[in-house]
Order: structure tokens, then sequence, then C-alpha cells
């Protein structure tokens, strides 16, 4: 099997797995099948969804260094922009159901509280990173692409931030989020070094 055919094959994997499990999520809502707080099921599991998309973006690259599979990397793209695809339809949902688009409540949310400040940090980061994930804007923005793209590192941590905030009881889950992350990153120890070296030089 070519590499093009195992990329092929994995992408259409990673669209089935992305797509399916979110038209599942809005047809059980319609259908009232989502329990007692369907608003908070349909927020929390986008905002897990992509959550776990960044993090399975992470894990392409060691993975296809462990694996000797170069071709894995042909795929972090498309992982990525479901990742903010999902994090869309997690804001979108936060402002239909919690703010009702109100948008002056919605900005009094954001600068009073401090779970969603650090969220819309996050996306709007994540925002930056999927407008430039366009082939055209890579080849024009040269080296200070790859700059702004390793920001993805910080968008992590601030996610994982964002779901400890939110969580009013159960912390178990955005505690081993958090410790999953850092393992992740932890792979990345030089690289992030020698970017934090760069931003702050001594």
């Amino acid at each position: 099997m070519t590499s093009s055919t195992k990329i092929f094959i994995l992408k259409v994997l990673i669209h089935l797995s992305a797509l399916i499990p979110l038209l599942n999520l809005y047809f059980l809502a319609f259908s009232d099948e989502l329990g007692a707080d369907p608003v908070e099921r349909v927020i929390h599991f986008t905002g897990i969804g992509a959550l776990n998309l960044l993090l399975i973006t992470l894990t392409v690259s060691p993975l296809a260094k462990l694996l000797k599979q170069g071709y894995l990397l042909q795929v972090r793209r498309l992982l990525g922009l479901y990742a903010y695809s999902y994090a869309v339809f997690h804001l979108v949902n936060f402002l239909a159901f919690e703010v009702q688009f109100d948008g002056v409540l919605f900005v009094n949310e954001v600068i009073k509280r401090p779970y969603i400040t650090i969220g819309m940090v996050a996306f709007v980061l994540l925002t930056a990173l999927a407008i430039t994930s366009v082939h055209k804007l890579k080849r024009k923005m040269g080296k200070s692409w790859q700059t702004l793209h390793n920001y993805n590192y910080l968008i992590v941590i601030l996610v994982c931030v964002h779901f400890y905030w939110s969580v009013k009881s159960e912390l178990i889950s955005p505690l081993f989020y958090l410790i999953l992350s850092l393992s992740l990153l932890l792979l990345r120890y030089k690289k992030i070094k020698k970017l934090f070296t760069s931003i702050f030089p001594k």
C-alpha cells in the first residue's frame, strides 16, 4: 500500500470519526434525548471534542517519529481544522444557549469570568492558526508561520485551564487532561525551551 493510499484512508477515518459524533449529538439534542440538561451536554461535548482533537494533533509528530511513518504528518492540518470546528461549535452553543446572542452580556461574561476569558484567548489563537493553515498563506508567511503555529502548545494549556476552572465539582477529568497535555509537551521539551528562549532572551 502506497503512502498516498494510507493518507487517503486515514483522512477518511478522521472525517468519519469527527463528523459522526457531532451529527449524532445534534440529532439527539433535537430529539430531546440528551437527558435533563441537554445544553450542558452539548457545550461540554463540543468543548471536550476540541480538546481531544488538539491532543491527538500533538500526538501525531512523536508517533510518526516513533513508528517511522512520516506520512502521518500529512493529517495534522486536518486534525487541527477539526479541533477548530469543534471549538467553533462550542462557542456558538454558548452564545446561543447561555447568553442568547446578547453581545453586551457575552462581553461582560468574558470580562467577569476568568475561565471564559482564558477560553476566548485560546479561541482567538486557534482562529489565527486555522486561518493561516491555508497553503498560500503558509508560503507567504515563511518562517513566521512556524513561529505562529508553535502557539498550539500554549493553546492546549489554556484550554486545560479553561476546562479546570469551568468545572464546579468533578476535577478528575480536567486534571487527567492537564497531566496528559503536560506529558505530550514534555516530549517537545527542547523545542519549547528554544522557543521560550527566543521570545524571552536573557
